[in-house]
Protein backbone atom coordinates (compact mmCIF):
# COMPACT_ATOMS: atom_id res chain seq x y z
CA UNK A 1 0.00 0.00 0.00
CA UNK A 2 3.07 1.77 -0.30
CA UNK A 3 4.54 3.55 -2.94
CA UNK A 4 8.86 4.77 -2.38
CA UNK A 5 8.62 5.75 0.80
CA UNK A 6 11.82 7.91 1.66
CA UNK A 7 13.17 5.41 -1.00
CA UNK A 8 16.58 7.06 -1.21
CA UNK A 9 17.44 11.01 0.50
CA UNK A 10 18.10 13.37 -2.27
CA UNK A 11 21.96 13.97 -1.34
CA UNK A 12 22.14 10.32 -2.77
CA UNK A 13 19.68 10.71 -5.38
CA UNK A 14 21.98 11.33 -8.19
CA UNK A 15 24.36 9.22 -7.08
CA UNK A 16 21.96 5.71 -6.66
CA UNK A 17 20.38 6.66 -10.38
CA UNK A 18 24.57 6.33 -11.40
CA UNK A 19 25.33 3.45 -9.68
CA UNK A 20 22.19 1.85 -11.43
CA UNK A 21 23.16 2.49 -14.76
CA UNK A 22 26.22 0.65 -14.10
CA UNK A 23 27.07 -2.83 -15.92
CA UNK A 24 25.06 -5.75 -14.15
CA UNK A 25 27.66 -7.74 -12.69
CA UNK A 26 29.08 -4.82 -11.11
CA UNK A 27 25.46 -4.16 -9.97
CA UNK A 28 25.10 -8.00 -8.43
CA UNK A 29 28.45 -7.29 -6.89
CA UNK A 30 27.21 -3.90 -5.45
CA UNK A 31 24.15 -5.85 -3.95
CA UNK A 32 25.80 -8.42 -2.34
CA UNK A 33 24.79 -12.09 -1.67
CA UNK A 34 21.43 -13.51 -4.01
CA UNK A 35 18.54 -13.07 -2.08
CA UNK A 36 16.24 -16.07 -2.57
CA UNK A 37 12.81 -16.59 -0.86
CA UNK A 38 10.16 -19.21 -1.83
CA UNK A 39 12.38 -20.13 -5.45
CA UNK A 40 12.23 -16.34 -6.73
CA UNK A 41 15.57 -14.06 -6.62
CA UNK A 42 15.72 -10.46 -5.67
CA UNK A 43 16.62 -8.76 -8.61
CA UNK A 44 20.09 -7.22 -7.92
CA UNK A 45 18.69 -3.73 -8.67
CA UNK A 46 15.95 -4.00 -6.37
CA UNK A 47 18.62 -5.23 -3.65
CA UNK A 48 20.90 -2.22 -4.21
CA UNK A 49 17.96 -0.15 -3.86
CA UNK A 50 17.07 -1.79 -0.65
CA UNK A 51 20.89 -0.98 0.63
CA UNK A 52 20.64 2.61 0.16
CA UNK A 53 17.32 2.92 1.40
CA UNK A 54 18.78 1.63 4.86
CA UNK A 55 21.06 4.36 4.54
CA UNK A 56 18.32 7.37 5.20
CA UNK A 57 17.52 7.15 8.28
CA UNK A 58 14.00 6.15 9.76
CA UNK A 59 11.24 4.72 7.25
CA UNK A 60 8.53 6.83 6.57
CA UNK A 61 5.85 4.98 8.55
CA UNK A 62 8.33 6.04 11.53
CA UNK A 63 7.80 9.32 10.79
CA UNK A 64 4.49 11.41 11.54
CA UNK A 65 1.93 11.59 8.68
CA UNK A 66 2.43 14.77 7.65
CA UNK A 67 6.31 14.82 7.57
CA UNK A 68 5.82 11.32 6.03
CA UNK A 69 3.66 13.09 3.03
CA UNK A 70 6.83 15.32 2.19
CA UNK A 71 9.17 12.46 2.31
CA UNK A 72 7.55 10.49 -0.14
CA UNK A 73 7.25 13.36 -2.81
CA UNK A 74 10.84 14.10 -2.63
CA UNK A 75 11.81 10.43 -2.85
CA UNK A 76 9.19 10.22 -5.77
CA UNK A 77 10.92 12.89 -7.50
CA UNK A 78 14.49 10.91 -6.90
CA UNK A 79 12.91 7.83 -8.58
CA UNK A 80 10.86 8.87 -11.34
CA UNK A 81 13.54 11.44 -12.88
CA UNK A 82 11.69 14.39 -15.40
CA UNK A 83 10.03 12.28 -17.67
CA UNK A 84 8.94 13.70 -20.96
CA UNK A 85 5.51 14.57 -21.73
CA UNK A 86 3.45 16.68 -24.34
CA UNK A 87 1.59 18.95 -22.13
CA UNK A 88 0.69 18.80 -18.34
CA UNK A 89 -2.86 20.87 -17.19
CA UNK A 90 -4.29 21.01 -13.62
CA UNK A 91 -8.17 21.49 -13.07
CA UNK A 92 -10.42 20.79 -10.21
CA UNK A 93 -14.24 19.58 -10.54
CA UNK A 94 -16.82 19.81 -8.26
CA UNK A 95 -16.14 16.49 -5.64
CA UNK A 96 -18.45 14.70 -2.90
CA UNK A 97 -17.29 17.01 -0.46
CA UNK A 98 -15.49 20.05 -2.15
CA UNK A 99 -12.97 20.45 -4.87
CA UNK A 100 -11.33 17.53 -6.42
CA UNK A 101 -7.96 18.28 -8.05
CA UNK A 102 -7.31 16.45 -11.41
CA UNK A 103 -4.21 16.21 -13.45
CA UNK A 104 -4.23 15.77 -17.54
CA UNK A 105 -1.21 14.09 -19.52
CA UNK A 106 -1.22 14.73 -22.90
CA UNK A 107 1.47 12.51 -25.13
CA UNK A 108 3.61 13.98 -27.60
CA UNK A 109 1.82 14.02 -30.87
CA UNK A 110 -1.49 12.92 -30.02
CA UNK A 111 -3.91 14.41 -32.03
CA UNK A 112 -7.85 13.96 -32.30
CA UNK A 113 -10.02 11.93 -30.09
CA UNK A 114 -8.04 9.32 -27.93
CA UNK A 115 -8.56 6.86 -25.20
CA UNK A 116 -7.60 7.57 -21.98
CA UNK A 117 -6.77 5.99 -18.42
CA UNK A 118 -8.46 7.67 -15.35
CA UNK A 119 -5.56 7.09 -12.50
CA UNK A 120 -5.38 6.77 -8.93
CA UNK A 121 -2.45 6.64 -7.39
CA UNK A 122 -0.91 4.52 -4.14
CA UNK A 123 0.17 5.38 -1.02
CA UNK A 124 -1.86 3.54 1.51
CA UNK A 125 -4.82 6.40 1.44
CA UNK A 126 -2.56 8.05 3.75
CA UNK A 127 0.05 8.89 0.97
CA UNK A 128 0.26 10.41 -2.26
CA UNK A 129 -1.12 13.41 -4.23
CA UNK A 130 -0.37 14.35 -7.96
CA UNK A 131 2.54 15.02 -7.83
CA UNK A 132 4.27 11.41 -6.37
CA UNK A 133 2.92 9.62 -9.10
CA UNK A 134 3.48 12.71 -11.81
CA UNK A 135 7.01 10.85 -13.65
CA UNK A 136 4.85 7.20 -13.69
CA UNK A 137 1.72 9.13 -15.74
CA UNK A 138 4.31 10.83 -17.75
CA UNK A 139 5.21 7.34 -18.55
CA UNK A 140 2.19 5.50 -18.79
CA UNK A 141 0.76 8.58 -21.43
CA UNK A 142 3.86 8.36 -23.59
CA UNK A 143 4.44 4.83 -23.99
CA UNK A 144 0.59 4.00 -24.24
CA UNK A 145 -0.27 7.41 -26.04
CA UNK A 146 -3.03 7.63 -24.26
CA UNK A 147 -4.60 10.59 -22.31
CA UNK A 148 -3.62 10.32 -18.09
CA UNK A 149 -6.40 11.92 -16.00
CA UNK A 150 -4.80 11.82 -12.59
CA UNK A 151 -7.04 11.76 -9.68
CA UNK A 152 -6.13 14.27 -6.23
CA UNK A 153 -8.50 12.12 -3.95
CA UNK A 154 -8.64 12.91 -0.31
CA UNK A 155 -6.41 11.13 1.96
CA UNK A 156 -7.33 9.47 5.71
CA UNK A 157 -6.96 10.27 8.55
CA UNK A 158 -8.82 13.71 7.49
CA UNK A 159 -10.73 11.29 5.35
CA UNK A 160 -11.15 8.15 6.20
CA UNK A 161 -13.09 5.38 4.31
CA UNK A 162 -15.31 5.66 2.13
CA UNK A 163 -13.80 9.20 1.27
CA UNK A 164 -11.17 7.82 -1.45
CA UNK A 165 -13.81 5.70 -2.86
CA UNK A 166 -16.27 8.62 -3.41
CA UNK A 167 -13.80 10.81 -4.82
CA UNK A 168 -12.92 8.11 -7.36
CA UNK A 169 -16.32 7.47 -8.29
CA UNK A 170 -16.94 11.31 -9.00
CA UNK A 171 -13.91 11.55 -11.00
CA UNK A 172 -14.75 8.59 -13.15
CA UNK A 173 -18.52 10.00 -13.20
CA UNK A 174 -17.26 13.54 -14.55
CA UNK A 175 -14.48 12.04 -16.69
CA UNK A 176 -17.48 9.74 -18.64
CA UNK A 177 -19.61 12.74 -18.89
CA UNK A 178 -17.36 15.21 -20.64
CA UNK A 179 -14.67 12.67 -22.19
CA UNK A 180 -16.05 14.22 -25.68
CA UNK A 181 -15.36 17.95 -24.85
CA UNK A 182 -11.77 16.95 -23.36
CA UNK A 183 -10.75 14.94 -26.80
CA UNK A 184 -11.81 11.64 -25.15
CA UNK A 185 -13.10 8.42 -26.52
CA UNK A 186 -16.04 7.64 -24.27
CA UNK A 187 -15.69 4.18 -25.43
CA UNK A 188 -11.99 3.86 -24.56
CA UNK A 189 -11.23 5.29 -21.28
CA UNK A 190 -9.61 2.73 -18.61
CA UNK A 191 -9.51 2.92 -14.89
CA UNK A 192 -5.72 2.11 -13.19
CA UNK A 193 -3.32 2.64 -10.28
CA UNK A 194 -1.17 1.08 -7.79
CA UNK A 195 -1.19 -0.69 -4.62
CA UNK A 196 -4.40 1.57 -2.51
CA UNK A 197 -5.22 3.08 -6.17
CA UNK A 198 -5.34 -0.63 -7.91
CA UNK A 199 -7.74 -1.08 -4.93
CA UNK A 200 -9.73 1.87 -6.32
CA UNK A 201 -9.43 1.30 -9.55
CA UNK A 202 -10.89 -2.02 -9.43
CA UNK A 203 -13.93 -0.44 -6.46
CA UNK A 204 -14.76 1.50 -9.65
CA UNK A 205 -14.72 -1.39 -12.47
CA UNK A 206 -17.30 -3.31 -9.86
CA UNK A 207 -19.46 -0.19 -8.56
CA UNK A 208 -19.82 0.49 -12.34
CA UNK A 209 -20.86 -2.62 -13.31
CA UNK A 210 -23.28 -3.01 -10.45
CA UNK A 211 -24.94 0.27 -10.64
CA UNK A 212 -25.91 -0.32 -14.50
CA UNK A 213 -23.54 2.56 -15.38
CA UNK A 214 -20.91 3.63 -18.07
CA UNK A 215 -17.88 1.30 -17.35
CA UNK A 216 -14.47 1.16 -18.00
CA UNK A 217 -13.27 -0.49 -20.87
CA UNK A 218 -10.05 -1.68 -19.33
CA UNK A 219 -8.20 -2.05 -16.08
CA UNK A 220 -4.48 -1.37 -15.34
CA UNK A 221 -4.05 -2.69 -12.15
CA UNK A 222 -0.08 -2.34 -10.31
CA UNK A 223 0.43 -4.81 -7.22
CA UNK A 224 -3.64 -4.15 -6.45
CA UNK A 225 -4.60 -3.92 -2.71
CA UNK A 226 -7.50 -5.93 -2.71
CA UNK A 227 -7.99 -7.71 0.90
CA UNK A 228 -8.89 -6.25 4.14
CA UNK A 229 -10.80 -9.50 5.40
CA UNK A 230 -7.61 -11.88 5.38
CA UNK A 231 -4.10 -11.59 5.70
CA UNK A 232 -2.81 -13.83 3.20
CA UNK A 233 0.79 -15.82 3.37
CA UNK A 234 2.98 -13.09 1.25
CA UNK A 235 1.64 -10.34 3.76
CA UNK A 236 3.90 -12.18 6.32
CA UNK A 237 6.73 -13.50 3.90
CA UNK A 238 7.33 -10.35 2.79
CA UNK A 239 7.04 -8.24 5.73
CA UNK A 240 10.04 -6.90 6.27
CA UNK A 241 13.21 -6.16 4.66
CA UNK A 242 11.24 -5.57 0.89
CA UNK A 243 9.89 -1.91 1.42
CA UNK A 244 6.65 -2.37 2.00
CA UNK A 245 6.71 -3.54 5.31
CA UNK A 246 3.93 -4.64 8.40
CA UNK A 247 4.40 -1.55 10.08
CA UNK A 248 3.28 0.99 7.12
CA UNK A 249 0.25 -1.96 6.21
CA UNK A 250 -0.61 -1.11 9.72
CA UNK A 251 -0.31 2.47 9.68
CA UNK A 252 -2.55 2.90 6.49
CA UNK A 253 -4.93 0.22 7.39
CA UNK A 254 -5.32 1.79 11.62
CA UNK A 255 -5.94 5.57 9.20
CA UNK A 256 -7.95 4.62 6.56
CA UNK A 257 -10.34 2.32 8.10
CA UNK A 258 -13.16 3.26 11.66
CA UNK A 259 -13.07 0.11 13.21
CA UNK A 260 -17.01 -0.40 12.27
CA UNK A 261 -16.63 -1.55 8.46
CA UNK A 262 -17.42 -4.74 7.16
CA UNK A 263 -14.09 -5.76 6.15
CA UNK A 264 -15.42 -7.44 3.33
CA UNK A 265 -17.17 -4.72 1.50
CA UNK A 266 -16.51 -5.01 -2.02
CA UNK A 267 -15.48 -0.82 -1.51
CA UNK A 268 -12.86 -1.97 1.04
CA UNK A 269 -12.03 -5.76 -0.16
CA UNK A 270 -12.80 -6.11 -4.15
CA UNK A 271 -11.49 -9.30 -3.90
CA UNK A 272 -15.25 -10.02 -2.23
CA UNK A 273 -17.08 -8.69 -4.96
CA UNK A 274 -18.63 -9.62 -7.69
CA UNK A 275 -16.54 -9.49 -11.00
CA UNK A 276 -19.44 -10.86 -13.64
CA UNK A 277 -19.11 -8.44 -16.25
CA UNK A 278 -15.83 -6.34 -15.13
CA UNK A 279 -13.72 -4.80 -17.53
CA UNK A 280 -10.63 -7.06 -19.23
CA UNK A 281 -7.26 -6.44 -17.03
CA UNK A 282 -4.12 -6.22 -16.58
CA UNK A 283 -2.89 -7.45 -13.04
CA UNK A 284 0.75 -7.09 -12.29
CA UNK A 285 2.09 -8.35 -9.06
CA UNK A 286 6.17 -8.22 -7.60
CA UNK A 287 7.73 -11.16 -6.64
CA UNK A 288 9.01 -9.82 -3.33
CA UNK A 289 5.79 -7.81 -2.17
CA UNK A 290 3.40 -8.42 0.53
CA UNK A 291 0.44 -8.13 -1.74
CA UNK A 292 1.74 -10.67 -4.04
CA UNK A 293 -0.68 -13.36 -3.15
CA UNK A 294 -4.21 -10.95 -2.59
CA UNK A 295 -3.16 -9.22 -6.24
CA UNK A 296 -2.87 -13.25 -7.70
CA UNK A 297 -6.01 -14.22 -6.37
CA UNK A 298 -8.10 -11.08 -7.60
CA UNK A 299 -6.98 -12.26 -11.22
CA UNK A 300 -7.46 -15.55 -10.53
CA UNK A 301 -11.12 -14.32 -9.44
CA UNK A 302 -11.76 -12.53 -13.01
CA UNK A 303 -10.46 -15.32 -14.56
CA UNK A 304 -12.85 -17.83 -12.64
CA UNK A 305 -15.60 -15.06 -13.75
CA UNK A 306 -14.78 -15.07 -17.71
CA UNK A 307 -12.81 -11.78 -17.16
CA UNK A 308 -10.25 -11.72 -20.00
CA UNK A 309 -7.38 -11.12 -18.05
CA UNK A 310 -3.30 -11.06 -18.19
CA UNK A 311 -1.59 -12.28 -15.41
CA UNK A 312 1.83 -10.81 -15.14
CA UNK A 313 4.51 -11.51 -11.74
CA UNK A 314 7.42 -9.21 -12.00
CA UNK A 315 9.27 -12.31 -10.30
CA UNK A 316 12.66 -10.09 -8.71
CA UNK A 317 10.67 -6.70 -8.03
CA UNK A 318 9.41 -5.05 -4.87
CA UNK A 319 6.42 -3.30 -4.21
CA UNK A 320 6.64 0.52 -5.47
CA UNK A 321 8.99 -0.42 -8.78
CA UNK A 322 6.11 1.98 -10.53
CA UNK A 323 7.75 5.05 -9.21
CA UNK A 324 10.88 3.93 -9.98
CA UNK A 325 10.79 4.66 -13.64
CA UNK A 326 14.29 6.73 -13.18
CA UNK A 327 15.84 4.23 -11.67
CA UNK A 328 18.12 1.55 -13.54
CA UNK A 329 16.70 -0.92 -16.13
CA UNK A 330 14.36 -3.35 -14.58
CA UNK A 331 11.83 -1.48 -12.76
CA UNK A 332 11.36 0.85 -16.11
CA UNK A 333 10.92 -2.15 -18.64
CA UNK A 334 8.54 -3.90 -16.30
CA UNK A 335 6.51 -0.08 -16.21
CA UNK A 336 7.39 -0.10 -20.22
CA UNK A 337 5.33 -3.76 -20.14
CA UNK A 338 2.20 -2.16 -17.80
CA UNK A 339 2.42 0.43 -20.57
CA UNK A 340 2.38 -2.41 -23.70
CA UNK A 341 -0.42 -3.52 -22.26
CA UNK A 342 -2.82 -0.71 -21.51
CA UNK A 343 -2.25 0.22 -24.83
CA UNK A 344 -3.18 -2.72 -26.32
CA UNK A 345 -6.20 -3.22 -24.26
CA UNK A 346 -7.59 0.09 -25.33
CA UNK A 347 -7.20 -0.41 -28.65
Amino acid sequence: MALVPQLIGAARGAAARSLLQLPSPVIARLAGAPVVVDGRTLDPEMQLVLRLQRLDGPAVEELSIRRGRRAIVASSRVAGGNQPIGAVTDRTIDGPAGPLGLRFYTPRGLSGRSPALLFLHGGGWIYGDLESHDALCRVLAEEAQVRVVAVDYRLAPEAPFPAAVEDALAAWDWLVTHAAGLGIDPSRIAVGGDSAGGNLAAVIAQQTVAAGAASPAFQLLIYPATDFAEKAPSRHTYAEGFFLTRAFMDLAEDNYLTGAEDRTDPRLSPLHGDVAGVAPAYVVTAGFDPLLDEGAAYADKLLDAGVRVEQVCEPGLIHGFANMVAMGKVAPNAVRRAAAALQRGLT
